[in-house]
């Protein structure tokens, strides 16, 4: 049986459940504001203490990483994105699920070959695509004097 591309678009939307986007869009903006808020209220915390700015902010990132780790290897963190939507995908905090997740799922298969493996299989690309275009960038700027 061969159905047409404008068929098979038509029987997708038929079938396909439509999605409260508002709602969506609400949700993911109170759920990553809450996430921001909470970085300002550790950023508050530890600026109290004897620490310069730079070691604050490096502490909170550290804090919100390890929180990100330990919640999705729990499971907590995948239950609240499914609320949230891309909410939780505040740039630090979708970088650690997506460093975490791809190693529990594959920790089965070994250390060296499932978890270290696969550890970085959904973010490496991110990290190899974000380095070369930091070093194209600093030849470019280099190169035109623009320092």
């Amino acid at each position: 049986m061969s159905v047409s591309k404008e068929e098979y678009s038509n029987m997708a939307k038929r079938f396909s459940p439509s999605s409260p986007i508002l709602l969506d869009c609400l949700k993911a903006f109170l759920t990553g504001g809450l996430i921001c808020c909470f970085a300002e209220l550790l950023t508050s915390l530890f600026s109290k203490t004897q620490m310069t700015l730079e070691e604050v902010k490096a502490l909170v990132l550290v804090v919100i990483i390890a929180l990100t780790a330990i919640l999705t290897g729990f499971g907590v963190f995948d239950n609240i994105a499914k609320h949230a939507g891309a909410g939780t995908a505040v740039p630090i905090t979708g970088f650690a699920n997506s460093i975490v997740s791809p190693a529990m799922e594959f920790h089965s298969e070994g250390f060296i070959l499932g978890t270290a493996a696969n550890m970085f299989k959904l973010a490496g690309p991110v990290i190899v695509f974000g380095c070369g275009s930091a070093v194209v960038y600093g030849l470019i700027i280099y190169i035109f004097g623009w320092y």
